[in-house]
């Protein structure tokens, strides 16, 4: 205290600023879309629109983007790398696959720390061993791991702040989405629907990982708040037990919150979509089977269900509506966007959640012919559904169907943007189809909670992946980029008139987002599944992206799997500028 005496209050505030230099606030998350020096959080904003006002790479400027640094992950194993970095006080947070974290300096990208988490042996994701990114608050940078905990780190060290168990990675839990933080709060997600976990949304105090509360995704399941003690006290059930599940199955349920969530400012409420009913096999389970396949609103404060929409009432076909729900603007009111994994986009109010339109992004949509706006519900096709393993022969085998899109979906992981400049969507949509048929199933803990079998196809010769222009309003597909490979990795539009995105082929590419013209493009030597990001430092607008192929599609993807088998793994961030007169 010595050094502030005789100091007057102005000096001392300038000395308490000068001491919170670094600190990430809810005021700097909250308005980090509109900050061009940064980039504060998944989806370079809690809204997760993707979208930067800055212009220096444009439409005229882009054919001189040339590299400015790229920094590998090493290691002997590499996978699937679906993270995308966060930009903060002249660093690059960015997470690598087995639960791996770099602090990698902006201006030279020499690598200022790592942390590596120790995994167990006996890990379970079902998808790949990736990340897909972190989270910012105060001094400390915080990401999941693959055995199912959270790590909080000094964002100058590297050092552990603290660390706490989410879950039993034994009972098939994981986490591989970014936190997100939100009216102070750090909100995250679990994974391992495939498992018959039991999917839920938790709220922490993001400086010491102490539990705030819970909210299970799983109709029946009792929410809780913890006091200051950390003992839990009862919150509410979500729904109504065996309401809209049978017997038993809501304990073992899935509805896994994988991706993460969302967060609004305007609304004040957390978007989360939910995974799979657990097993697949929907004929165990009749009802729409809550809260699965949805999209849920919670209340921050309270962790409160404010409101849900489901997509997929009783999922047969792991139509995860986990996928991300991105709010926007249009005609005075907030809505939010969401591709499903289904094969439809849903415009969906962002306050009461009442449904506004909802139309095909994909060209083959097998199980329903389209959504009601008055009830907001599928109208099904009723071949479209694999049949009752109990009536096939010999009570082994349902009857198989051709189903489309194939359970990867019509978009899985990878994360749409919004540009509020030309007000469309840009999805990257994936076109296959599957045979699937069901089995008889019961659960094991940690065992696969399937009770159903498949095999993806491509649908067409020419293509799988498809970059889509989409406009909410009238559901009409602008323009698209027809790509050979399936689409893994996220989109980014900036003021520039440019939307960036990548391709498991190796490339990062920007188009034009008016025409989809191909303006750019980079070969940065493996597959990119992860989305980009831009930032200016200083006078120098930048764009970033992680590449390394991996992820669902080599370990899922049936025939399209041995169609891409050539693709080489990697592991490395790249940076690019404009290239100096």
């Amino acid at each position: 205290m010595g050094i502030v005496v005789g100091l007057g209050l102005a000096s001392l505030a300038s000395l308490v600023q000068a001491a919170d230099v670094g600190n990430v606030t809810n005021a700097m998350l909250d308005n980090t879309a509109k900050n061009p020096a940064s980039v504060l959080s998944f989806g370079m904003g809690t809204q997760g629109q993707r979208y930067s006002p800055l212009t220096q790479i444009n439409d005229k400027t882009v054919a001189k983007l040339v590299p400015a640094w790229s920094f590998s992950f090493g290691g002997e194993k590499q996978r699937g790398q679906e993270s995308q970095p966060l930009i903060h006080n002249g660093k690059m947070f960015v997470t690598a696959s087995y639960s791996r974290i770099f602090a990698v300096d902006l201006k030279t990208g020499a690598k200022l720390w790592k942390y590596e988490h120790r995994l167990p042996d006996g890990i379970m994701p079902c998808c790949d061993v990736v990340n897909r990114g972190a989270a910012l608050y105060g001094n400390l940078v915080i990401f999941g791991t693959l055995d199912a905990y959270l790590v909080a780190l000094d964002q100058n060290t590297g050092k552990i702040v603290w660390k706490e168990k989410v879950d039993d990675y034994a009972a098939g839990y994981s986490m591989t989405a970014a936190p997100l933080i939100a009216e102070g709060l750090l909100l995250t997600g679990v994974s391992g629907g495939e498992f018959g976990i039991v999917g839920r949304v938790e709220a922490r105090n993001p400086m010491t990982g102490d539990l705030v509360w819970s909210r299970p995704t799983v109709e029946g399941h009792m929410g809780h708040r913890y006091d200051k003690d950390g003992k839990a006290i009862d919150n509410g059930v979500s729904g109504t037990v065996n309401k809209t599940w049978p017997g038993d199955l809501w304990k073992t349920g899935g509805a896994s919150t994988w991706m993460g969530g969302t967060y609004d400012p305007q609304t004040k409420l957390a978007y989360f979509g939910t995974g799979n009913p657990a097993p697949w096999n929907s004929h165990l389970r009749p009802g729409d089977n809550l809260y699965s396949s949805s999209t849920v609103a919670l209340d921050v404060k309270t962790g409160q269900i404010k409101w849900a929409y489901q997509n997929t009432p009783n999922d047969a076909w792991d139509f995860d509506g986990a996928n991300e729900f991105v709010t926007f603007d249009m005609d005075g009111k907030r809505y939010g966007g969401k591709a499903d994994r289904n094969g439809f986009f849903y415009v969906i109010d962002a306050n009461t959640g009442k449904l506004q339109n909802a139309f095909p992004f994909v060209k083959k949509i097998t199980w329903a012919s389209s959504i009601d706006l008055k009830t907001g519900r599928p109208n099904y096709i009723a071949a479209g559904r694999p049949g009752d393993p109990t009536k096939g022969e010999e009570g082994k085998k349902g009857t198989t169907v051709f189903a489309a899109p194939a359970f990867l979906g019509a978009k899985n992981q990878m994360p749409m943007a919004y540009s509020p400049q030309t007000k469309l969507f840009y999805v990257p949509a994936n076109e296959w189809g599957m045979d699937i048929w069901n089995e008889p199933i019961s659960y094991k803990k940690g065992g696969a909670f399937l009770g159903a079998g498949f095999t993806i196809r491509p649908l067409f010769d020419d293509y799988i992946g498809a970059m889509r222009a989409i406009d909410p309003k009238t559901g009409k597909i602008v323009w698209e980029i027809k790509n050979n490979a399936p689409l893994w990795g996220g989109v980014m539009s900036t003021a520039g008139n440019l939307v960036f995105y990548g391709t498991p082929e190796g490339f990062l590419k920007a188009v034009d987002a008016k025409t989809g013209k191909e303006l750019w493009k980079f070969q940065t030597g493996s597959g990119v599944v992860a989305p980009p990001v831009t930032w200016q430092d200083g006078d120098t607008q930048y764009v970033a992206v992680v590449s390394g192929w991996g992820g669902a599609v080599p370990l899922w993807g049936g025939e399209v799997a041995k169609k891409v088998n050539f693709l080489e793994q990697g592991g490395s961030v790249w940076v690019f500028k404009l290239a100096s007169k």
